[in-house]
């Protein structure tokens, strides 16, 4: 099945046909769009990791476990939030789940609205950390366009350095720090002081030694 990236699809995972059915139908109601599994072994070597969405999860599956799903999910570093559901659950299980990064932890016969808050939840969450992924992604490749010498005039924009303190630090004159300045400040897409300072103050901190 192919999604577009950003179309949110939720991942219905429940060896149950009769539960499957209806949740897909339930979550259905409300926009979203479900691809169901009946076998979880089917599901991680099949399931798109880079589409928007969520995974809803049943615990006890034949064969391979909800928990053990979960586990392996975090493991390969998949990021789409994950709601587990169970008709016999313990505040161990629980425990357990929240821990290893469930978003939710629903009790079967689960309740409709329930369910959907969690899931429209998870979803714009989902939608908001790729967003935040992708425009920092972005920003390192911008950063990453720039010269040695920009690069070393942006850290010192971002700790509050006037050009002429910049220019004695470097050894450079003023003219030729306003001039890299404006370069970088081109090269990133900058309209403002405040706007480089918040897109850039934390890449740089973390590129220094």
């Amino acid at each position: 099945m192919n999604v577009q990236p950003q179309s949110p699809l939720v991942h219905l995972i429940d060896d149950d046909q009769a539960v499957r059915d209806s949740l897909a139908l339930l979550i259905g109601t409300v926009g979203l769009r479900v691809q169901a599994w009946a076998d979880p072994q089917a599901f991680l070597a099949g399931f798109d990791r880079s589409g928007i969405g969520a995974i809803v999860l049943d615990v006890r599956m034949p064969g391979i476990g909800g928990l053990t799903v979960l586990d392996r999910l975090v493991a390969q570093g998949v990021d789409q939030p994950v709601i587990m559901l169970t008709g016999h659950g313990t505040v161990e299980m629980c425990r357990r789940a929240f821990k290893a990064g469930a978003a939710e932890f629903l009790e079967k016969p689960v309740d409709d609205e329930q369910l959907l808050e969690a899931l429209q939840q998870a979803v714009r969450q989902h939608v908001r950390s790729r967003e935040r992924s992708q425009a920092d992604q972005a920003a390192r490749e911008r950063v990453a366009q720039l010269s040695e010498r920009e690069r070393e005039v942006l850290a010192f924009i971002v700790a509050g350095l006037t050009n002429k303190e910049i220019a004695r630090e470097l050894a450079l004159s003023p003219r030729t720090v306003e001039t890299h300045r404006a370069n970088l400040f081109a090269k990133l897409e900058s309209d403002s002081l405040a706007q480089l300072i918040r897109r850039y103050a934390l890449l740089v901190d973390s590129s220094a030694p």
